[in-house]
């Protein structure tokens, strides 16, 4: 009779694994030759397959590899009013905040949006004190492995790092959730856009654009005429605007149109908000 527990399929599955292995791994590049050859003859979905080689990654991987570094960090100041700490939480969209004291390397603590929020649903923003929501920061290293940071993460319930450089000067910050992508990929929230649908028209002139769009194709959708002599993608233009990499809700205008940076890394622009001078249907309702 088959076991059909989780446990038992759980068991049958490492056990068929087990028995893809010619003999045991003598280091990791083996492992991983191994776990792929089980994945090309399925003993191992893809998805699957992908995880275990970010597990086995991550050991691999440092703080200072994904951390955001400091100059792209969005932070509140101590002495700053109650009634201008709300903007910053609102454009920024992150639920935890550094808070600094005048030095920008002193870190006060960490503050909780929800913790914020609470205040202005009471409407108690004279009674606000940043101390009473003060939670303390957890200091890690740039050399700490991720795979002993994701234990520290879960074992107390930590969802952030501020990362410090050798000379305890504050290097970046990390999340669990950070962490958590290097394993399973990158973690989708609600701006993303399907990969299929490069650009997708979310009302009248408004459009949520990735900003790997090829210029080509941005000028083909739109009628635009922006230039790719120099870039390829939309991204790439945007940043070159700026003349660095723009932060979440920085704005350009270009050729009429103006562009939001709805998501970007420490490395580059990853989702663009458009507003465009004229409304563009998609190809389809178009031809309807």
């Amino acid at each position: 009779m088959t076991d059909r527990s989780p446990a038992g399929l759980k068991r049958g599955w490492f056990e068929r694994l087990v028995q893809q292995f010619s003999g045991e791994p003598q280091d990791r590049d083996e492992l991983l030759a191994e776990l792929r050859e089980a994945g090309a003859r399925g003993l191992v979905e893809p998805d699957a397959l992908d995880m275990l080689e970010g597990v086995l990654a991550v050991g691999d991987l440092k703080a200072r590899d994904i951390m955001v570094p400091r100059s792209h960090m969005t932070c509140l100041a101590r002495d700053e009013s109650a009634d201008k700490l709300l903007p910053i939480v609102i454009e920024s969209g992150h639920s935890r905040f550094p808070v600094m004291s005048g030095e920008r390397d002193e870190v006060l603590g960490i503050v909780l949006a929800k913790d914020l929020l609470r205040y202005y649903a009471e409407k108690k923003l004279d009674d606000f004190d940043m101390r009473e929501v003060l939670r303390p920061a957890v200091m890690v290293p740039e050399s700490k492995r991720l795979n002993v940071l994701l234990k520290e993460f879960r074992k107390n319930r930590h969802h952030m790092a501020i990362v410090v450089d050798e000379y305890g000067g504050v290097a970046g910050l990390v999340t669990i959730e950070d962490v958590i992508e290097q394993i399973v990929g990158d973690i989708a929230d609600e701006h993303d856009v399907d990969e299929d649908h490069v650009i997708r028209r979310d009302g009248e002139r408004q459009y949520t654009v990735q900003a790997l769009t090829r210029i080509g194709v941005f000028n083909d959708y739109f009628g635009a005429s922006l230039s790719d002599e120099e870039f390829d993608t939309v991204g790439g233009l945007i940043a070159h605007s700026f003349g660095r990499l723009p932060r979440r809700n920085d704005v350009a205008r270009l050729d009429g149109f103006e562009f939001r940076v709805l998501k970007a890394s420490h490395r580059r622009i990853e989702l663009l908000k458009v507003i465009s001078p004229r409304d563009v249907l998609p190809p389809s309702e178009s031809v309807e």
